[in-house]
């Protein structure tokens, strides 16, 4: 399963693929040189918390967690013209917030046995309520997902998986809860939407996944690869909330309204 933008008119396949599917792979988003920049950072992170990226003996956990770096590297890797493209083209120009950076946080996962303990099909929260991250059927507050990878990740790899299609389940199950929504944690998924098929965040460093906000996806193990692989997952906030009163603005709304027919 596969939602790269590819043939075709650019603009329209990538919309389409993106409404169908709730996600696009921009290839080469990021230039090698920033992302080995980025790759640096992330490493002497590594290491200040004792896992050496280059000595086996140090990977005692199967996840390492950093904050991605608001760094000179990491703007140049979030404010790649072709990405900030692809955002207008799925939120509408002027309607989403230009961060000069990535953002978000960096799970490195390390070949290792043990369950990483956050595993679980789940889709991202989106405001915050008394420190409790919090959903609603519009997406109050979140346009976007991404997925950054920051190393070459294959299949043994312990890529992301996501449940193709799986954005257009979420609006319903969120609608009892109102404008206040709930914690993104209390969603209960039915059969259907973990039945549906899986495709695999996998690819070269500076591909980016360029994802629906209410996307079901998970993080998987045992990574059975030999080096640790690094993808950070920000999310892309909006300057206004969508109105699900009013008539699609932008392909994410198109996909929540059609969802709720």
């Amino acid at each position: 399963m596969n939602s790269d933008a590819g043939s075709g008119d650019p603009d329209t396949v990538l919309v389409e693929n993106f409404v169908r599917d709730g996600f696009v792979a921009i290839r080469g988003a990021v230039p090698s040189t920033i992302v080995e920049e980025c790759r640096q950072e992330i490493d002497d992170g590594l290491r200040a918390r004792g896992a050496d990226p280059e000595d086996p003996s140090t990977w005692t956990s199967p996840v390492v967690r950093l904050a991605c770096p608001w760094t000179d590297a990491f703007a140049r890797a979030g404010t790649q013209p072709v990405l900030w493209s692809v955002y207008d083209q799925l939120l509408g120009p002027g309607r989403w917030r230009r961060l000069r950076g990535v953002g978000g946080s960096i799970p490195v996962r390390f070949p290792h046995p043990d369950d990483p303990g956050d595993a679980g099909w789940h889709f991202d929260g989106s405001f915050d309520v008394g420190g409790e991250l919090r959903v609603n059927y519009s997406s109050r507050g979140r346009g976007l997902l991404c997925l950054f990878l920051f190393t070459d990740v294959t299949d043994d790899d312990a890529p992301s998986e996501i449940k193709v299609g799986s954005h257009m389940d979420i609006p319903r199950l969120l609608v009892p809860f109102g404008e206040t929504g709930t914690s993104f944690q209390t969603i209960q998924f039915p059969e259907s939407t973990l039945d549906r098929p899986s495709a695999w965040a996998t690819g070269s460093a500076g591909d980016v996944f360029v994802c629906h906000p209410f996307l079901v996806h998970s993080a998987t193990w045992p990574h059975r690869g030999t080096s640790p692989r690094a993808i950070a997952q920000p999310g892309v906030s909006m300057l206004e909330d969508f109105d699900m009163d009013e008539p699609p603005r932008c392909p994410v709304h198109q996909a929540i309204k059609s969802a709720l027919v």
